[in-house]
Parts: C-alpha cells; structure tokens; sequence
C-alpha cells in the first residue's frame, strides 16, 4: 500500500495515490463497523491522545470511536480546562506531552499552523482535526469516500461548494483533494464570503445558485461559521437562506442523481432546507458522519505502520 507519510496534518501534500490508498482501506472499515463484532487489534499497545482545544462533539467522538475499535488505549485530554489557560505554550505543552511517549495525537486547534508546529515538536505521528481556517484533512476524505460510494467514481464529476468558503477549512481541503482527483469545483456563495482572488486556486466561482449549481453531480453546503465572522457578512439569516440556502428549487437545477452534503452541524432553515437534509434518495449527511470513522480508522492504521517501520528501521 503507498501511503509514505508521517502524519496527517493536510491534503496538501499527499500524492492522488496516497489518497485512494487510504480511502481503499477506510472502504474496509466500513465493512467492520457494519458487522457484529466491530473490533480489531492493528493498534493494540498503542496510546492515542485526543487533544482538543476547540470544541466538536462530532470530530471528537469519531476519533475517539476510530482509536478503541482498532484496539489503541485513547485519552482524552480536556484542552478548554488545561494548563495552556494558565500561560503554557504550546511548545511546552508538546514537551509535556513528548515525555508521555504517545504514538498517535490528534490536534483541533483554533489557529492555523499551531498543529504543523506540534508536529515539530513530537516523537509521534500526528492527525490534523482541524486547524484555524487552514485545513480539516479527514474530513475531506470522509467527503471524498462518501462521494466515491455514492458516485462509483471520484474524479471528473461536477461539483459544488457552497456557502461560507471564506472561513471554511473544510472548504479548503476538499478544494485540494477534489482538485487533486482531477473534478470540476464551483465555489458558489456571496461575495463577502468567497476569498478575493479565488478563481487562481482552478475554481469557477459563482454568486448565483442557479448558474453555480446547474448539471452539478455534487452539491456540498457548508455551515455559517458566525463564531469566525467580525462583522456584517451577511445582511440577516432570513435573506441568506432566500438567495443561498438549499431548497428543491435551487436543487432544480443540478443532476436529477446529484448527492446532497453538509459537514454539520447543520443551521437548518439557513443553510439548506430541513427536507433535503432528510432526504434519503439525496442527501448523504448520515453517511458522511458513518465515513467518518471508517477514513479515521484507515488513517491512524496507516500512520501507525509507518511508525512501526520507522522504529524497526531505527
């Protein structure tokens, strides 16, 4: 199996073969988290530590579920409550952690780069869980496998991203990946929420629903990120919803077959309508969250071969 690398900590420099070799194993686990018995042994007598500066119930519980069922001892460490909130560093808190001999750490961090720089700092591989407005690597693979099961394929189909692309990190994985397997991105969203000059990252970019999602194959809402805005992005929730939220007129448009996505948590009523969320003939919003820890398990499972490699080569 090719995947060469030491951690995870973005899309950005992982070979196209690197990414189907981990969404051709995460394929498997989904297979074991459908049977009775959802266990296995490939992490046995390894430590995991989840350390999560930013809340997320969802990303958290996926790890954490990832992690027990490959057999991996997990902790949780509770970051809101730490010792960073009495004026330790990060770099400290690394050290700490080094002295602790964990083989696996997964970071959520609010600012960019604070996990790219704990990687520095560690023994250990290390899984990006979302950093600032940067990256969320697995959940662009979760998307990326629940298109691939959805669609037969991954590459060369249409796809939309929509919404707050401005302060999604998950928006800028999957415009990596996605770019990657070779497809066609629409970035559609207000003005005020598409970064200036985004048409240079080989995007067509759109302010109209209608024009953006037209003859689309995938349709991928992302959540209004209010917690990241400072200002007026959006005139008010009710005239958001009117022009850029997802109905089944706007969805019209796209392919009769098209998929329905959202990483969640959903603000339904704004973001897209409550029917199409639950709508089982469109919508894949369960099956991502399923993906989920199927893309976790595959991933942890391949950075901890490569450490075990590494200690027999060392």
């Amino acid at each position: 199996m090719t995947f060469r690398a030491r951690h995870l900590l973005g899309i950005e420099p992982l070979h196209p073969i690197e990414i189907t070799t981990l969404l051709d194993l995460a394929d498997e686990y989904v297979s074991l988290n459908r049977a009775s018995v959802k266990h296995s042994d490939v992490l046995k007598g390894l430590t995991q530590i989840n350390m999560f500066f930013e809340n997320s119930t969802r990303t958290q519980a996926s790890f954490e579920l990832a992690g027990k069922r490959l057999g991996a001892d997990v902790m949780n460490m509770s970051m809101q409550a730490s010792s960073i909130k009495k004026g330790e560093t990060l770099v400290d808190t690394a050290l700490t952690l080094n002295a602790m001999h964990p083989d696996l750490l997964v970071v959520r961090h609010p600012h960019s780069g604070a996990v790219d720089l704990l990687a520095q700092k560690v023994n250990c591989a290390v899984l990006n869980a979302g950093d600032g407005r940067h990256e969320h690597p697995t959940q662009a693979l979760l998307d990326a496998l629940t298109i691939r099961r959805a669609k037969g394929r991954l590459h060369r189909l249409n796809i939309a991203i929509c919404g707050d692309i401005a302060h999604s990190r998950v928006a800028r994985s999957n415009i990596l990946l996605l770019g990657k397997m070779e497809n066609r991105i629409r970035l559609v969203g207000p003005p005020t929420l598409v970064p200036s000059g985004a048409e240079d990252w080989g995007v067509e970019v759109y302010d109209d629903m209608a024009e953006g999602l037209r003859d689309c194959d995938v349709v991928m809402m992302l959540r209004l990120q209010k917690e990241r805005m400072d200002g007026g992005f959006i005139p008010s929730e009710r005239e958001y919803y009117h022009r850029f939220g997802l109905d089944a007129e706007k969805l019209a448009v796209a392919r009769p077959d098209a998929i329905v996505m959202h990483p969640g948590p959903m603000n339904r009523g704004v973001e897209i309508d409550g029917t199409i969320a639950d709508d089982i003939n469109r919508s894949v919003i369960q099956e991502q969250v399923e993906m989920g820890v199927a893309v976790r398990m595959a991933a942890m499972d391949l950075l901890a071969r490569n450490l075990r490699a590494e200690v027999s080569d060392g």
